[in-house]
């Protein structure tokens, strides 16, 4: 009887999740700010809780998850209204270097360090600090990175040409042949064969 009824809450407390995490809005982990880490965190607590709940009232998390919800729901929409909530609750951007110059208070402000700093840059692909205009740190954590204008990447326009524009492919069978793709500008056919055997010289072994 126990294991039917962890079974049944463990399933009430998952579609309540789900509920809650699409009212909540649909992001990324990379995209999160703190608050909304820490949210996720605890209401993923919560209803691992309702979910094991055998002798204690699984109503009461339940209701906390949904306190949980609304709060963060309403907290998400006077964000989308409010700048100044905005940047109380998920926090604002900070300009780590600019023409030349490193912000040493920005940094200390944000936690990060020199090498730290330098690591973030190099995974974005600039190993030379010389290369770089402006340096940003937006409030996911991610670096934003506005290159010097001789460093950018050469574009169509720059080049003064006009390609005709590309389009998504789109599936078109993903079954036995693994993977078929359509272009939709040329109708152009790719096809990818399911291999049923490992190939010898597997790099990654």
């Amino acid at each position: 009887m126990e294991l039917v009824k962890i079974a049944v809450l463990s399933l009430g407390s998952v579609t309540v999740l789900f509920i809650l995490t699409k009212l909540m809005g649909d992001r990324e982990m990379s995209e999160l700010s703190m608050f909304d880490y820490i949210t996720s965190i605890t209401i993923g607590s919560i209803a691992a809780e309702m979910a094991t709940s055998l002798e204690d009232d699984y109503r009461r998390p339940l209701l906390a998850m949904i306190i949980y919800g609304a709060v963060c729901f309403i907290i998400s929409l006077l964000t989308c209204k409010s700048i100044t909530l905005r940047r109380f609750f998920e926090g604002h951007s900070l300009i780590m270097y600019q023409n030349g110059k490193i912000y040493n208070k920005n940094m200390l402000k944000a936690k990060i360090d020199v090498d730290e700093f330098l690591s973030m840059c190099r995974v974005n692909g600039y190993f030379d600090l010389s290369e770089i205009h402006t340096a940003i740190l937006e409030s996911n954590g991610k670096l934003s990175i506005l290159p010097l204008s001789k460093n950018k990447p050469v574009t169509a326009e720059d080049l003064n040409l006009n390609p005709e524009q590309s389009f998504p492919m789109s599936n078109v069978i993903i079954k036995e042949v693994m993977l078929a793709t359509c272009d939709s500008t040329d109708s152009q056919l790719n096809i990818y064969v399911k291999l049923p055997v490992v190939p010898k010289n597997d790099m990654f072994q």
